[in-house]
């Protein structure tokens, strides 16, 4: 069998644990024969002296000693997108862990991936370690994937599952986040959501043929969540989970990136910490449910690794299995029927539940769980959630215009979805 000879562009975390591995032998049938970083003379702790170090990555498309050009050094456009897109059109397949790249520039890079029939590979770009691209890829080619969701940011999940654990707030919960070095200094790309919307355009691309553009679905972060939605969302026996998920209606797909309430008897609920969890409906398969690490060096290499081993056994597809030309653009704006969580300041004065109720009722929205907080001493207005029945966007959005009118007895409306309640419907 004839040795893949790798090209490295980016000797980070994950860059530097992937180098060592393949190094180790790691990969039977290939063979790291040269890297390309920012700084030549950092100790990484590794010994590249028997490896060619280029200073222009780009030197690597057109090296006669790699077979494979391997993108770690990140970045949706620059360097990162020169470097790919040369070495597709070169011929030369391509392993990337770069979820925003291939979000940015899915048309560019499918196209060149198809064009020239190169691979382009990309499981490391999703919920790290969990193999999910290989799923939907070749475990679910002969099935019609309905839906697929989960947890796809690990940051995220982890500072959701701390306030809960904890009571404590979105501030405090980040802060630890950051101290343990499960979110950056600066963590903006993970807790509006993005994040966790590039990777499901990533998804919703195997699984629906969809192009991928993050700006065609509604994106809510968790900043604005408080201690206190964490705690009453336990009192309906329901965890909050920030939840990334697509499905086939009748009118397109529809995806999103949004807090939900997850019932405890859902496998999603006890998905904890920086796991990522997706969850695949398929026919005639049924549900498949994957969990484990979605973020870190370990998790990550071994998503790129297993590209890797792919590519020495012969195995490959373009980026998406079919030109971007023949990816579907029918997108859904509307969102299922499903049962939603109401929270509500009212003001603490006679009528202000039932004014509520009937704003509610008049919209044709029906309540199926009430829960009401009791006075402290000190308070003007006192929370008040409902968990709705099945109800459709529309009535639901006409009810909360109407309740966010009536200032005097109500405020600060906060809705989160309750996760499969309805999901799939096609409402």
């Amino acid at each position: 069998m004839s040795v893949l000879r790798i090209g490295l562009v980016g000797l980070g975390t994950v860059g530097a644990t992937v180098a060592g591995r393949l190094l180790d032998g790691a990969v039977r049938g290939a063979e790291l024969t040269a890297v390309s970083a920012r700084d030549r003379n950092r100790d990484r702790g590794i010994d590249f002296s028997a490896q060619h170090f280029a200073d222009n990555p780009l030197d690597l498309v057109n090296d006669d000693a790699v077979d494979v050009v391997v993108e770690l050094a990140g970045g949706a456009d620059g360097m990162a997108l020169d470097l790919v897109s040369a070495a597709l059109a070169a011929g030369k397949p391509v392993v990337t862990a770069n979820k925003a790249l291939l979000a940015s520039h899915a048309d560019a890079l499918s196209a060149l991936s198809a064009h020239h029939n190169v691979p382009l590979a990309y499981e490391a770009a999703v919920a790290g370690g969990i193999p999910v691209i290989k799923a939907l890829r070749e475990g679910l080619a002969g099935n019609d994937v309905a839906r697929i969701g989960g947890i796809l940011n690990g940051t995220c999940n982890y500072i959701l599952t701390q306030m809960a654990a904890h009571g404590a707030s979105f501030d405090d919960a980040l802060a630890d986040a950051q101290d343990k070095g499960f979110a950056e200094a600066d963590p903006t790309l993970d807790v509006s959501g993005a994040d966790a919307a590039q990777k499901l355009s990533l998804l919703a691309a195997l699984a629906f043929g969809l192009r991928p553009d993050t700006d065609v679905m509604p994106v809510t972060g968790i900043a604005h969540l408080t201690a206190l939605d964490i705690e009453l969302a336990a009192q309906f026996d329901c965890v909050v989970r920030l939840v990334a998920q697509a499905q086939k209606q009748a009118d397109g797909v529809y995806a999103e990136v949004t807090p939900m309430l997850v019932k405890n008897g859902d496998a999603l609920a006890h998905v904890v910490n920086e796991t990522n969890a997706v969850a695949i409906h398929a026919a005639p398969l049924g549900d498949l449910f994957l969990q484990g690490p979605g973020a870190g060096g370990g998790a990550t290499a071994s998503a790129v690794l297993a590209d890797i081993a792919d590519l020495a056994q012969g195995f490959g597809r373009p980026a998406f299995a079919r030109p971007s030309g023949e990816m579907s653009e029918s997108v859904s704006q509307v969102p299922p029927a499903r049962e939603w969580y109401l929270r509500l300041q009212l003001a603490d004065k006679p009528g202000s539940m039932a004014t509520s109720t009937q704003i509610l009722a008049e919209n044709g929205v029906s309540i199926e769980e009430v829960v009401q907080r009791s006075r402290n001493e000190d308070d003007s207005y006192l929370p008040a959630v409902f968990i709705t029945h099945h109800t459709a966007h529309a009535p639901l959005s006409q009810a909360l215009a109407a309740l966010r009118q009536q200032t005097q007895i109500c405020k600060d409306v906060v809705t989160l979805p309750v996760y499969g309640a309805g999901f799939g419907t096609g409402e």
